[in-house]
């Protein structure tokens, strides 16, 4: 079999099906430019792009970017109200491309937290792209693995005081059901930028299985040849083929062409 056939088919069956990505060292990108922090923010978002349409053109059915943990609420106020006012102008922004390209947007965290002016933005962004059947982007807004699970333990405990669930009946399988993103493959693929090793309690319960590949480069500077690279590394791991970053490109480039 041909190397390109090897690579087709490998990519095939095992590019992952659902990434998601902690997207780290904005902070630091703008301090190592003497620059105030927000600004590593603002550059992020470029990054940010770039990811979504790699991942829509290599054929995910889902991106989860984690946005805003619930530990952030922790840094200097003027930092989140700043984080606070650029969600708001990119949801603003990017909602109608989003939509154009027949990619679901969604919220995923407890934003009950956050002003109503955002909260209302994101009911009109969510409602939007509701119908559209593409890749679905789900970004993590005050978000953490601990709480999504202890809801999700809420949530059935009312289940069987209510009687419509008799506590035998609860298994994993019936627990996935009740965690965010319960209708979406769980995550194959974890990528952290920024160098750290940790999950920082980001989607804990849908991480079960899936593959955590870590890199130093800071999430500004995280590009398109950074992104393959690390589904490259995902499929020589499920498959053992050791397909390199330019194999993946050139396969997505060319399923993009037919």
């Amino acid at each position: 079999m041909s190397l390109s056939a090897v690579v087709g088919e490998t990519a095939n069956q095992s590019l992952p099906r659902h990434v998601a990505i902690i997207m780290d060292g904005n902070g630091r990108w703008a301090q190592q430019r003497g620059k105030i922090r927000v600004q590593g923010h603002k550059a992020g978002v470029k990054s940010v792009r770039e990811a979504v349409s790699f991942a829509a053109r290599a054929g995910m059915q889902a991106l989860t970017l984690f946005a805003f943990s619930s530990e952030n609420w922790r840094r200097p106020e003027g930092e989140v109200n700043a984080l606070m006012e650029l969600f708001m102008m990119v949801l603003g922004r990017e909602v109608d491309k989003l939509h154009q390209n027949g990619i679901r947007l969604r919220v995923i965290g407890d934003i009950a937290r956050f002003s109503d002016r955002l909260q209302e933005k994101i009911a009109k962004a969510e409602a939007l792209t509701a119908g559209n059947t593409g890749m679905t982007l789900n970004i993590a807004a005050n978000y953490g693995g601990q709480w999504d699970i202890v809801r999700a333990a809420q949530q059935i405990a009312g289940e069987v005081a209510a009687g419509r669930m008799a506590p035998e009946q609860i298994s994993e399988a019936t627990f996935s059901d009740f965690v965010c993103m319960a209708d979406l493959p769980a995550v194959d693929l974890l990528i952290r930028t920024g160098g750290d090793h940790r999950i920082s309690n980001f989607v804990l319960w849908q991480l079960a299985y899936a593959e955590l590949y870590f890199t130093p480069v800071l999430w500004p500077d995280f590009d398109e040849q950074h992104f393959s690279d690390a589904l490259a590394s995902f499929v020589s791991r499920e498959r053992r083929f050791g397909c390199t970053g330019e194999q993946i490109r050139t396969l997505i480039a060319g399923q993009q062409s037919e």
